[in-house]
């Protein structure tokens, strides 16, 4: 049996995060995810110039170039979510534009219009998940969109515990804490290399899985961003584990056992006590997290680039 194989039988569900749904058939995964800079690198291969074309071709109904370049971004993620929905049998993460990550509203109105796309396509709300940035703002307009909407969220760019706990409290679906940027920072800070034991990562997802668990929250926690095979394994037993296709197929070449990291009586028997978060609370706690301060900006800006350089290919293409 494959560790990815033995991954799955531990409870977790796979996840495959990447744009390109041909790579995401062969591996099963129930779910898949994308983002911005995921969608522009399926965007420059040739075997998608098919959904290019055909956004570009939509959007051509807008009034100004602006208007046309947003229509072809949002037909576009969709119509990639739309392609993925046909090879997993779960649901697929659509992110919206990381430049709103400070504006609530905009987030909320630009959730709506994806999910109404999807619509159109024939696609049940209940299969996407909206990514949300783990801005104090996205958090909120996650909370509005479940409670109001039934839109399920993806919270992600998610690296403190401040992050965690308001998610949590503000009932969203699931989390995407990012097991390996986080290693980045400390790895670069201290110049050492991390065991998947002591992967600051690794530590952070198992400690934000025990207090969901310990105190009964919904929201589910689907660890993102490896590096490596060892960051995955530790993490055996999370509710899901979102991997690129390149450490998906390292998992189904591997034979190693898996043992399970993690589960719901372990954390029940973890320490931790409650915490309740006000916007006031959430910024003070935040911010006193160096490396979740650095990493979630950084976090928004790159996929804020990447979302223009798509921007560009489109205009080129509107010309």
């Amino acid at each position: 049996m494959s560790s990815l194989e033995q991954l799955k039988a531990s409870g977790t569900l796979v996840v495959a995060d990447t744009g390109d749904f041909e790579a995401i058939a062969k591996f099963k995964p129930r779910d898949a995810t994308t983002n911005p800079s995921l969608i522009l690198a399926a965007a420059k291969m040739p075997q998608y110039s098919q959904v290019v074309d055909q956004a570009i071709m939509a959007a051509k109904a807008g009034a100004t170039i602006e208007e046309q370049v947003e229509i072809a971004m949002d037909k576009m993620f969709v119509a990639f979510g739309a392609e993925i929905l046909k090879v997993v049998e779960g649901r697929v993460s659509t992110e919206v534009d990381a430049r709103l990550s400070f504006d609530k509203e905009a987030q909320v109105a630009k959730a709506l219009k994806l999910i109404k796309l999807y619509e159109e396509l024939g696609v049940d709300k209940n299969r996407v998940l909206i990514k949300l940035s783990s801005t104090w703002e996205g958090i909120k307009a996650a909370e509005e969109l479940e409670a109001k909407h039934g839109i399920h969220c993806n919270l992600t760019l998610l690296f403190s515990f401040a992050q965690a706990v308001a998610c949590a409290e503000a009932k969203v679906t699931l989390i995407s804490p990012f097991v390996g940027r986080i290693m980045d920072f400390y790895k670069a800070k201290h110049s050492k290399t991390y065991e998947a034991e002591e992967d600051p990562g690794v530590i952070s997802v198992r400690k934000i899985f025990n207090y969901y668990k310990k105190h009964g929250y919904q929201t589910v926690v689907m660890g993102a961003s490896f590096r490596n095979v060892g960051e995955v394994l530790a993490l055996a037993g999370c509710d899901l584990l979102t991997i690129a296709p390149k450490l998906l197929a390292e998992l189904d070449n591997m034979s190693d056992s898996v043992p399970k990291k993690m589960s719901v009586e372990s954390a029940t028997a973890s320490e931790s006590q409650k915490i309740h978060l006000d916007e006031a609370g959430f910024r003070w706690l935040h911010n006193e997290d160096e490396m979740a301060v650095e990493k979630l900006s950084s976090g928004i800006r790159g996929f804020a680039v990447d979302a223009a350089k798509l921007e560009t290919i489109i205009r080129e293409k509107l010309q």
